[in-house]
């Protein structure tokens, strides 16, 4: 005969990895695409995760979610991406409870940020919930936390100016061009993929270079047309892409492929090249450091380049961080009152069976029973004890789970 043992109950966990230790090549075995994310969701409702968020960019890749272990979370990571169990363990984190809600408040107000500030991440984290609530797997808690953090950030972004001057790889990367590149103005630049930050580098070259001077090509032509109707570029045919790098001062490569489209192969130079690689998996094979007059950069070395206006922000953290402190406890506060709410509306009516109970029984036994006094005193009373279990249970240093289990056997709820 089996003996059935309660399900241990689920918590809220954060798990992945970042530019903080794991370097392009990892991280990009560990990068999803749109197809994998839903792949990856898909498995965790067949697998019974309650609620769940995936996000996925050039600097990290994260799962937010209910689980009863962390390792339900990193095993979806590992089968839906390129990355091993081991891998993981080399470079990741897994936070629980608080500790991942403060987490992902730090990331979603750019100050877990790989250039501080950089508020492109909140757009992904809005998007990782939409995708999830259209497969039934974003929960009201989940759907509370994300709207508390897009709060926060909006606060940190109209309150203080950690933000401030541009920001984000594509700023590092046209300031890096700018300092490395003489004449830049009169140099040819080749943009290969159309991605965000790929768009991003290639609005701010626009605002200080010569239009004319700015090439696009991306593999989907009629991507690369509408970037190029907006901006005034000129568009080549992806068969044009040898002949184009050859003309190229500077190419920026941030296509979305998961193997490398440019090697030192389909490089003719005639003259020296900078090759700027935006990508995550990495896009640009490192053999073409081999050949005479190539500069290769990736954007872990862009994310390093630290002036004026990044150091600056930083005085603006401890402001940014009092913000995400009011704002993530109140999140926690209703959290908690999440849990216990049911347990103190159901103590009330406990305390209510037992007052009129003892009234019924009063009004037989005594005569001129005031029973409009006694309702009045009770229902005093009542507040007042239940008062002083609420008080207990918001305090923060209270197990609201333990509390909990107490009063519902004490009174037999």
């Amino acid at each position: 005969m089996t003996q059935n043992t309660p399900t241990k109950p689920a918590s809220f966990y954060a798990i992945g990895l970042s530019y903080l230790k794991a370097d392009a090549e990892m991280r990009g075995k560990f990068s999803l695409d749109d197809t994998s994310k839903i792949q990856l969701i898909q498995q965790a409702k067949k697998e019974g995760i309650e609620s769940l968020i995936v996000t996925s960019t050039c600097n990290r890749t994260e799962i937010y979610g209910f689980a009863q272990h962390p390792f339900q979370l990193i095993k979806l990571l590992c089968e839906n991406s390129q990355g091993t169990v081991e891998d993981f363990q080399k470079v990741a984190y897994v936070y629980k409870s608080k500790e991942a809600i403060n987490h992902l408040f730090r990331v979603g107000t750019g100050l877990d940020s790989q250039i501080l500030g950089d508020f492109e991440i909140i757009s992904q984290i809005k998007n990782a919930f939409i995708l999830s609530k259209e497969h039934d797997l974003a929960n009201a808690y989940m759907e509370r936390l994300v709207n508390s953090v897009i709060q926060a950030s909006k606060r940190v972004k109209n309150e203080t100016e950690i933000s401030s001057g541009a920001t984000s790889v594509s700023f590092a990367s046209v300031q890096y061009i700018f300092k490395t590149v003489p004449d830049i103005a009169d140099k040819n630049i080749l943009l290969f993929g159309t991605g965000k930050i790929g768009r991003n580098t290639c609005e701010n070259l626009v605002k200080h270079s010569k239009h004319d001077h700015i090439t696009l090509i991306n593999r989907t032509k009629d991507k690369a047309e509408k970037l190029a109707k907006k901006l005034d570029l000129i568009v080549k045919d992806y068969a044009d892409l040898q002949e184009e790098i050859q003309k190229a001062d500077v190419l920026v490569v941030a296509t979305g492929a998961q193997n490398p489209t440019v090697d030192k192969t389909i490089l003719n130079l005639k003259k020296p090249l900078l090759i700027l690689d935006l990508s995550i998996p990495k896009n640009v094979n490192e053999n073409v450091q081999e050949l005479e007059g190539v500069t290769l950069v990736h954007m872990d070395h862009l994310s390093q380049i630290t002036d004026e206006t990044l150091e600056n922000r930083k005085k603006f953290i401890p402001q940014a961080e009092a913000i995400i402190q009011e704002i993530s406890e109140e999140f926690i506060t209703w959290t908690k009152g999440r849990k216990y709410a049911p347990t103190i509306h159901a103590l009330k009516a406990k305390l209510n069976a037992i007052k009129e109970k003892e009234m019924q029984a009063h009004k037989k036994k005594v005569a001129h029973f005031d029973e409009e006094q006694v309702e009045l005193i009770s229902n005093k009373i009542i507040q007042k004890i239940t008062n002083h279990f609420a008080n207990h249970l918001k305090d923060e240093n209270t197990s609201v789970d333990e509390s909990v289990d107490w009063i519902q056997r004490v009174f037999q709820l």
